[in-house]
């Protein structure tokens, strides 16, 4: 399917973002089925892909996200990174529409994901952290149902397997039951899924871990000529040289909220995405080592 052009998006640099007065203080492969674009509606054209505004989400009192704001370009790698309990699944979670906010708004294309749910989640894949599958079905199966429950017709379900199954060098292992899958494969599977629809958007939260480096490959390479064809890719991830490989505009998240974002070499600043990450986030500790560890 043919993409419309889109605009240029204006990247966003922010750091230390102002804090609402109302929240709670925290402690060789077959090219695959293009992004959906012509069903898009005329008042989300030259929209970013996903806007975050004054999002939060309080448990217990506690803010697990404290008013963060995120701007998502189209066809943008866009990575969200930051360590182990920042925030990220919770960010991502109700950005695809899978946790209710406790405020604030999301945006998917132009549209209110809580507002048109329905319209808006058509235009995304999701590959969740921990992702449970219908593992006793086959690869192929599994596939088809996904398809199916998009409201697919047989044909294109058909067709979409295959190419999926191609492009994720699964096609030796589609008749096998999912359960049999190493946790690559299950990976992968995971992702034809999300992809199965076309959706605009991607995302995909810790999609590499626990995959061999083998693996590894193929998902970027697809994760590439996805975004090369115009759709746009979020993935979350606290392995910073990943990202900074993959990525071309990054947010650095701790404690529920943003630090830092915009482009990949905006955020650096001449350091590596590494280095700014632990200048940002803090708690390195500088020691000598165990003593006792150490050879006499």
């Amino acid at each position: 399917m043919a993409h419309e052009n889109l605009p240029p998006q204006n990247d966003s640099y922010s750091e230390s973002q102002p804090r609402p007065d109302s929240l709670p203080s925290h402690s060789s492969r077959e090219p695959l089925a293009a992004p959906i674009e012509a069903e898009v509606a005329e008042t989300s054209k030259g929209s970013a892909a996903l806007e975050i505004t004054n999002l939060v989400k309080v448990f217990e009192q506690q803010a697990a996200v404290d008013g963060i704001n995120l701007t998502v370009p189209r066809g943008s790698f866009y990575g969200l990174v930051g360590r182990n309990g920042a925030g990220k699944t919770t960010t991502l979670s109700m950005a695809t529409g899978l946790l209710k906010p406790t405020a604030g708004q999301v945006l998917v294309g132009g549209l209110d994901i809580w507002a048109n749910p329905l319209e808006a989640k058509r235009r995304v894949g999701v590959l969740p952290d921990g992702v449970r599958l219908f593992d006793k079905l086959t690869g192929e199966q599994l596939l088809t149902y996904a398809g199916r429950l998009h409201g697919l017709d047989k044909a294109t379900v058909a067709e979409r397997t295959r190419d999926l199954l191609i492009a994720m060098d699964l096609t030796g292992a589609a008749g096998r039951q999912v359960s049999d899958y190493s946790a690559g494969m299950t990976k992968k599977i995971a992702l034809a899924c999300a992809m199965i629809h076309a959706p605009s958007l991607l995302v995909l939260d810790e999609p590499f871990e626990a995959v061999d480096p083998v693996s590894a490959s193929n998902i970027q390479d697809i994760l590439k000529a996805y975004v090369a064809g115009g759709g746009t890719v979020i993935i979350s991830s606290h392995v910073m040289d990943l990202v900074q490989r993959l990525c071309d505009h990054v947010a650095i998240m701790n404690a529920g909220r943003i630090l830092a974002s915009g482009t990949v070499e905006q955020v650096r600043g001449g350091s590596s995405l590494e280095e700014r990450f632990v200048e940002l986030v803090g708690g390195r500790v500088v020691s000598e080592g165990i003593s006792w560890l150490q050879s006499s």
